[in-house]
């Protein structure tokens, strides 16, 4: 069984980019939901003790849409909690090299960002990826998932569903994602997960279910 994993920080420490509300909300309720619905259809593929990402990458290849979408949502929504923070610093190093070589600078990272976030039509994820040793910004519609394609290494994702930011910013997703982007992107993380697509270190994983962790 998978576990909703807590949060790295508490549910008011993003306010005011994000309110103390919506966190327990998106947490606490969407978060939970496509966990507890995972669990329920795991034993159905006879998928237990296998990972989170597993799971995903058997509902894509066998074409389990709903086992998909809800382990997708699942992994997406775990993956974005790690991109923020309450203590937001600017990225450094490799990481900061890269999206130099790539996009000029960070104000340019962010413009395309944003504007891949505000063009993207309806549910879905915003994505800074490793592909082909590269940075790119893609995004991904409803439930799918950057681990699901193949070459692709997430590095830094933003929620494009309304539950992420309706509550506080209505239908205004470009101010919601300018300032996620200045206020709350967890640069030292999308660092690790920069390290670890250009294989120099371990990227994230989801925490291992219930089973599979007492054993270990």
């Amino acid at each position: 069984m998978f576990k909703l994993p807590e949060l790295p920080y508490g549910y008011d420490s993003l306010q005011p980019v994000v309110s103390e509300t919506t966190m327990r909300t998106h947490h606490d309720k969407h978060h939970k939901a496509y966990v507890d619905v995972t669990n329920t259809l795991v034993p159905e593929k006879k998928l237990e003790g296998k990972t989170l990402e597993e799971v995903v990458a058997f509902a894509k290849a066998n074409d389990e849409k709903k086992l998909f979408n809800q382990s997708g949502q699942a992994w997406n929504h775990a993956f974005f909690w790690e991109c923020m923070t309450p203590t937001f610093a600017k990225p450094q190093g490799a990481l900061a090299d890269a999206i130099s070589s790539a996009f000029g600078d960070l104000e340019q990272l962010k413009a395309k960002f944003v504007a891949e976030g505000v063009g993207h039509f309806a549910s879905g994820w915003v994505w800074l990826v490793v592909e082909g040793g590269v940075l790119k910004v893609i995004s991904t519609h409803d439930a799918d998932t950057a681990i699901a394609h193949e070459g692709v290494k997430p590095v830094l994702v933003c929620d494009l569903w309304e539950h992420a930011y309706y509550l506080d910013y209505k239908n205004l997703r470009k101010d919601f994602l300018e300032k996620w982007f200045d206020g709350v992107a967890n640069w030292a993380f999308a660092a690790q997960q920069f390290e670890a697509a250009v294989d120099k270190g371990e990227a994230y994983a989801y925490p291992a279910p219930a089973d599979q962790a007492a054993a270990a």
